[in-house]
Order: C-alpha cells, then sequence, then structure tokens
C-alpha cells in the first residue's frame, strides 16, 4: 500500500493497493493512481435524493459529531453488479489489492497479505448481461478455494434466475402464480443460455429425450390464460398499479424473448435443455455451482455498515431492529427455495431491487429511525449503475454509498463507457472508505471528519456562487 495524494493543500492519510507501475497489459485496465477527498467529484460523488445536499450534510455533521460511526476489524473490499463479466471481477479484485495477478490466465491470481487478512463482499447481480456467467462463478469459487474469506450477497438478477429455472413447467402441471417467472428474464439470460449450450449441448444427441420445439416453448412461457388469472391471484397481495407493470412487462417480453434467442442461434428446444442442464449444475447436490445460492446471504452487518444489494423497506428494518441481520438471512433462506411468488413480491426480494420508486414497498421515517437504532448509520450497495464511480447519497434520512459502478463490458458498451471496468469499496478498519474506480481519474477517500469539513466549503462556495442546494 503506497500513501497517497492532496486536496485543496490538505494531505489524505489513506493509500492506494500496489496495482501501479510498468506492469504487463493482462493485469489491470487503467485504475486511479491517486487518491482525492470523496467531495472532489462534486455531483458525480455525493448529493441528497431531493437534491438538498445540506440534508446530507447534516447527517454527516450529526454522525460524525456523536461518533457513532464504528469501522470493522478487518479490511472489507467490496465488489457488485459484475454482470457475468469474469474479466471485469479479476480486474476488481487486482484494484482492491486483495489479489496479485501471476500470469496472463483468467484464473492466475493468488492472495497478497491484504487479501489474506480482508472480508470479500460480492454484492449480487453475479448473473445475466453477459459474456461469462459460468467463468465468472469459478473465478469466485477459485477465490474461495484460495481461503479467502467470502461472502455472496444476493441481487435482483440473481434471485430472478433461480426462480425463473424453477418456474419452467414439466409439462403437467399449471400454476399461474409462478409459470411467468421463466419469461421474466427476458434477453438478458440469452448469453447464460448461449454459454450452457456451448459448454454442455454439443454433440448430435444433445436434444435426444427433449420434447418437440412447441411443447419446449409450451413449457417455457406461461399459460395463455395467465394475462386473466394473475391480476385476480395478485388482487390480495400488489397494489393495482403494479400488477399492471407487471402484465406489460411479460406481454413486452412475450415478443422480444424468443426472436432473441434466434438471432443467438438459440432454438426452444435448446433453451429448455439448456434450462435443464442449469438446474443440474445448480440445485444438484453434486452440481458445480451447487454452492452458489447455498452461500448467497441477504445482507452483511459489520460496524456502522449494512452490506445489501439494494436497500430496506419498512418490514425489513422491523425484522432488523427486532433481531438483527442473522434473522433477515435466516428468512431469506426460508424463502430462497420456497413459494417463488411470495419470495420475488415480498419485502425480501425488495431488498434485493429497491429504487424507492413508487412502486417499490416504501421506508418511512421511522423505518429509517429503527436501521440507525440497530447500530447501522450507512448502507453500501450496488444495483443503481453510476457512470463516474461510486457516490454517497442521503436516501430516506439514511447514508448510501452506492457501488455499481458499471463494470461489466455490456453495460459498458450501452453506457458509452470506453476500455474495460474495473471497481472496488474499500472500507478500512482505521476509518475510511476507499472507491476505486476506472472511471472517475482519482479514487474518492471518505473520511468522516475531513469529507464533513470538505462537504461545508463545497456547499459554502456554492451559496456565495448562487448555485442552489435544490
Amino acid at each position: 500500500m503506497t500513501k497517497t495524494t492532496t486536496h485543496q493543500n490538505a494531505e489524505i492519510d489513506v493509500a492506494l493497493p500496489h496495482y501501479k507501475g510498468p506492469w504487463p497489459s493482462w493485469l489491470y485496465p487503467e485504475l486511479p493512481r491517486e487518491a482525492r477527498d470523496w467531495t472532489f467529484g462534486g455531483d458525480k460523488s455525493f448529493g441528497e435524493e431531493n437534491g438538498d445536499r445540506k440534508l446530507l450534510l447534516g447527517e454527516l455533521d450529526r454522525l460524525t459529531k456523536r461518533k457513532l460511526w464504528t469501522w470493522p476489524k478487518r479490511p472489507i473490499l467490496f465488489f457488485s453488479d459484475m454482470h457475468a463479466d469474469r474479466k471485469a471481477f479479476v480486474a476488481s479484485l487486482v484494484a482492491s489489492g486483495g489479489v496479485r495477478r501471476t500470469g496472463p490466465g483468467a484464473m492466475n491470481f493468488r492472495l497478497t497479505k491484504l487479501g489474506r487478512q480482508a472480508t470479500f463482499i460480492i454484492g449480487g447481480d453475479c448473473f445475466d448481461k453477459g459474456p461469462h456467467n459460468l467463468k465468472l462463478l469459478r473465478a469466485i469459487r477459485r477465490l474461495i478455494e484460495l481461503d479467502a474469506r467470502v461472502r455472496i450477497l444476493a441481487g435482483n438478477h440473481d434471485v430472478r434466475n433461480l426462480l425463473g429455472m424453477r418456474a419452467v413447467s414439466d409439462g403437467e402441471t399449471v400454476d399461474h402464480r409462478n409459470d411467468h417467472f421463466f419469461l421474466r428474464l427476458g434477453p438478458k439470460v440469452v448469453p447464460l443460455l448461449v454459454e450452457l449450450r456451448d459448454s454442455y449441448m454439443t454433440g448430435r444427441h444433445a436434444l435426444d429425450g427433449l420434447p418437440d420445439e412447441d411443447e419446449c416453448r409450451r413449457r417455457l412461457f406461461p399459460h395463455p390464460s395467465w394475462f386473466d388469472a394473475f391480476p385476480k391471484i395478485a388482487a390480495d397481495h400488489l397494489p393495482a398499479k403494479q400488477i399492471d407493470v407487471e402484465l406489460k412487462r411479460i406481454k413486452k417480453k412475450m415478443i422480444s424473448f424468443e426472436p432473441a434467442c434466434a438471432e443467438a442461434g438459440l432454438s426452444m428446444r435448446q433453451v429448455y435443455g439448456a434450462v435443464l442442464k442449469w438446474r443440474e449444475l445448480f440445485l444438484e447436490q453434486d452440481g458445480e455451482f451447487y454452492w452458489f445460492f447455498k452461500r448467497m446471504r441477504l445482507g452483511y452487518h459489520v460496524g456502522s455498515f449494512m452490506f445489501v444489494h439494494a436497500g430496506f423497506d419498512d418490514a425489513m428494518a422491523d425484522l432488523l431492529h427486532a433481531d438483527g441481520a442473522k434473522a433477515l438471512n435466516r428468512q431469506f433462506r426460508d424463502a430462497l427455495f420456497g413459494e417463488p411468488f411470495d419470495l420475488y413480491y415480498g419485502s425480501i426480494a425488495n431488498t434485493v431491487r429497491t429504487k424507492y420508486r413508487s412502486i417499490d414497498k416504501s421506508l418511512s421515517p421511522d423505518g429509517a429511525q429503527k436501521i440507525h437504532d440497530s447500530g447501522i448509520h450507512a448502507i453500501i450497495h450496488g444495483h443503481r449503475n453510476l457512470l463516474n464511480g461510486q457516490r454517497i447519497m442521503l436516501r430516506r434520512g439514511l447514508i448510501n454509498f452506492e457501488c455499481d459502478a458499471t463494470v461489466d463490458q455490456h453495460s459498458r458498451h450501452k453506457e458509452g463507457l470506453r476500455g474495460a471496468g474495473a471497481a472496488v469499496t474499500v472500507v478500512h478498519p482505521d476509518g475510511h472508505i476507499l472507491a476505486i474506480s476506472t472511471d472517475f481519474p482519482y479514487a474518492k477517500a471518505f473520511e468522516p471528519k475531513r469529507t464533513l469539513t470538505a462537504l461545508r466549503t463545497a456547499l459554502k462556495l456554492d451559496d456565495k456562487s448562487g448555485k442552489t442546494n435544490r
């Protein structure tokens, strides 16, 4: 680790990992070589959900003056939203300082001293978009096999994949509560299906024993009567607006899914065969990836910080306050392989997909206070993809470190970002957070007292220049 630089003539006493130097090109994409206080990025780096940044200042001031920050005993290395991009994941591991590459192969890495001390948190959304769902999971498994302390959190894409693959019909039963979950995956699952076909379904007899094309389509798609039946089934559980959104979403994906498969060279028989292979790999005890969902948890609480994929609602805040993070994870484990409808439309799945929209379950001021009363003063999460590295936001009165820095190549192409992506958020026991990303020129350093002073100065300068904070 190397001491770093200054911001506005004030030294930032944090360290960057040893990824600098004249290394071979396979080591990493371009990464920051200096750090600045987190406020350096202005609106790209901090804000408040309704635009009033003075509320963020007030919350930081309260937490800092009352000395409410509690830091973990070991470094936390947080990675999120890798979306089936093994290259981005390994580059992010290098960016963290937790591993060192030992050669050009994707699996050529070993733990550093920091890596042996740290907790690696995979913050959800390992699946979808592509191109390497299975290869990414093998890289995570490699990290585990090196005896790294690894925690895997559930993301909305991970949960949807599990529910979708489980929901495919056996051809005998009709389940209007759940038989739309596979189609709900939509075209984003196509790269995974292609990967399964190419890895396991080659040869003349690969499709032997599978039904014909029409029957496979029937098993994959919801029953034609689903559109009439689902609103009645869901009426006692979901608001009318959310039901309407679901109906429109499934109609749209009924139109787009099969053409997307055809463009990728997938027949419906191949799709159905890939689903069966996925179940074998992930759900059977001797399957190569059986460990993945078995290791998955909803949240991880350490010090003042709660790591989840997205956020909280009042029901989960109540459970957290009453019984702690272990109760969240127990409830998640009980629900994960239970009734898909109950899981996906309840508070547990809201924790992996909320963006505090009108269709999401709400977090009230009382719920936020219960989270504070549980000793949690910041949520560290992914899910909201950003284009300029990580960001601090005040949402529902809670500090949020938003850490989805758009690293996978599919999303980078869609968003117009150049080059390969990598990002990590490091929570250090000595009392600072360091955010490293390929898409911001400096590592962003959060130290409560220093950042509070810098934020206060920035908002005063805004006031003098005539800018508003709303």
